[in-house]
């Protein structure tokens, strides 16, 4: 395999990874972490893993929940790799790149040797086309078109050099080239409609190739012959080559009870979502778990400020003294667990501790809602001009586990200051259609990314708009973090928006997510990426 450059990046980028490692390493020691094993790797075998949430789209430029962009994952590479231990953009598809001292131009060398699983050379005429699909796509790429605010055009300088073009600054730019969402994916596969691309048509360059793929039940993929690029991050790991396992299954099983009983009968290999209250069953069986906190959003009830009760910031504040969050950890999950002290994870670049606003204070929710206008009734819910203060929380998923028993106990934290909550659970495969219509009062959510500009892509009307967030100094410090090159500029303008954001409670951060996945005593070599995604290009069976 031809030897490959080092990055060489400005001034600036240079800053920005740095100030990126530096978070990421303070808050989690340890980066990724793998299931080990006696002996050298083995290839062969099938590892079958079962995963909560719908699979409803094959294609990574689409792909809308966890699970499905850990599907993705295998199909098809990026330009670049997040290193999770330090927070380092490292090299992949592109060997090196630069950044001109605006913003507003990217310009990758890309390897020479690789090639799409179809034969197609993957060189920066097939580079352009896979982003100028992810225009085509529109608002279909629900997580890339966000990577791409202010996108002019993608140039084919050369044969194996490629630039992107932007007609404002784009800060998060970098290290959005190494999420599964703007993976490169071949001319063919781009030139397909959308949902041609969802059912079958994915083709990339990955270590996997997509074998069948059965919506909402299943997605078969196969060890591709003759891989041989991957990226820094997985080379210093396992060195380079195809993937270990012949083929990985990925099957929906909603149902945690059924998932985590399919793990200890060896009917799956390994499994998603191990909520807390089946974590010492899995230990007490000898069966390993593989944790990682979570980076990027919370888990956070976020406030609808075009609701008729929610949009006074009286009554927000007033939500957000009432909820304890320490009751919930306690109470709901493990020690692993931290309660928020930000709409950020503390493992996200840039974090601020925020937590002064966010101390429980009952009696100070109480005076709020007084000061608004909501007085006692009779049976303890609050009204005013005829109206009880009753509201509604959607939450995305299945109608159990510690999503459902964190609502039920906000639910009784919020009841003792009067408020009435009602829990609605919504099919993860509505969300955006909730968020669009905004039927919701809260709504319960988190991200996971490496970036904090996911809080400009959560909370305006440039992303999914989920608190119908008006003009102000927390849209506009939103905004200019997005723009700021210089990561001392984008500190400021993310701790304002941190700040605003709970301290006006449009967020109401409760605990930092982490992922916890169970894998059987045979299963060796599954890491994480820098989002906290299990991968399975290392995976091995003994």
């Amino acid at each position: 395999m031809p030897e490959r450059a080092r990055p060489r990046v400005p001034r600036t980028t240079v800053a920005l990874t740095a100030l990126t490692a530096t978070t990421v390493l303070a808050g989690c020691s340890g980066g990724t972490q793998a299931a080990g094993g006696d002996g050298p790797p083995r290839t062969g075998g099938t590892l079958t893993y079962a995963v909560g949430s719908d699979l409803a789209c094959a294609d990574p430029q689409q792909a809308g929940n966890g699970d499905e962009l850990t599907a993705a994952r295998g199909l098809a590479d990026s330009l670049t790799d997040q290193d999770p231990a330090t927070g380092r953009i490292v090299p992949w598809l592109a060997t090196k790149w630069r950044v001109d001292a605006k913003g507003r131009s990217y310009t990758f060398t890309l390897r020479r040797d690789v090639t799409f699983s179809d034969g197609g050379k993957l060189d920066a005429r097939a580079v352009k086309e896979s982003f100028d699909g992810v225009r085509k796509l529109g608002a279909k790429a629900v997580q890339a078109s966000t990577y791409l605010t202010g996108f002019r055009r993608a140039v084919v300088v050369g044969d194996n050099t490629v630039r992107f073009e932007f007609d404002r600054p784009n800060a998060q730019f970098l290290q959005a080239t190494s999420s599964v969402s703007l993976a490169v994916v071949s001319p063919a596969t781009a030139r397909r409609a959308a949902a041609d691309r969802c059912a079958h048509a994915v083709v990339g360059s990955g270590p996997f190739t997509l074998d069948r793929f059965a919506p909402n039940q299943q997605v078969v993929q196969r060890a591709r012959k003759g891989y041989a690029w991957p990226s820094d991050v997985t080379a210093k790991s396992a060195g380079a080559g195809r993937a270990r396992l012949d083929r990985l299954v990925f099957k929906v099983v909603p149902e945690t009870g059924v998932r985590v009983g399919g793990l200890q009968s060896g009917q799956f290999d390994a499994v998603a979502a191990v909520p807390p209250q089946n974590e010492q069953t899995l230990k007490t069986a000898g069966l390993p778990l593989l944790s990682r906190p979570v980076p990027g959003l919370v888990q956070s009830l976020n406030v609808n400020t075009g609701r008729p009760a929610t949009k006074d910031p009286d009554v927000r504040r007033a939500l957000q003294k009432a909820v304890d969050r320490a009751e919930i950890v306690r109470t709901v999950y493990t020690p692993d667990y931290r309660t928020a002290r930000s709409a950020l994870a503390s493992t996200t670049p840039h974090f601020a501790d925020v937590g002064s606003y966010l101390a429980t204070d009952r009696a100070a929710a109480r005076d709020l809602l007084d000061r608004a206008g909501w007085r006692p009734g009779a049976d303890g819910v609050r009204t005013k001009d005829g109206k009880r203060l009753a509201l509604t929380t959607v939450w995305f998923g299945a109608g159990s586990g510690p999503a459902q028993s964190t609502l039920e106990l906000v639910q009784q934290q919020l009841k003792g200051v009067g408020v009435a909550l009602t829990i609605k659970t919504v099919p993860l495969s509505r969300a955006l259609e909730t968020f669009k219509t905004g039927a919701y009062d809260l709504a319960l959510g988190n991200a996971s990314t490496a970036d904090p500009d996911i809080l400009r892509n959560y909370y305006t009307a440039k992303g999914l708009d989920v608190v119908r967030l008006g003009a102000g100094p927390l849209r506009s410090a939103l905004y200019a973090q997005s723009t700021d090159i210089d990561p001392k500029v984008r500190g400021r303008d993310l701790r304002t928006a941190q700040r605003l954001l709970v301290e006006d409670a449009y967020a109401i951060p409760l605990y930092e997510s982490r992922t916890v996945i169970g894998v059987g005593k045979k299963v060796h070599g599954v890491t994480f990426d820098a989002a906290s995604r299990p991968l399975f290009a290392t995976a091995w069976l003994s």
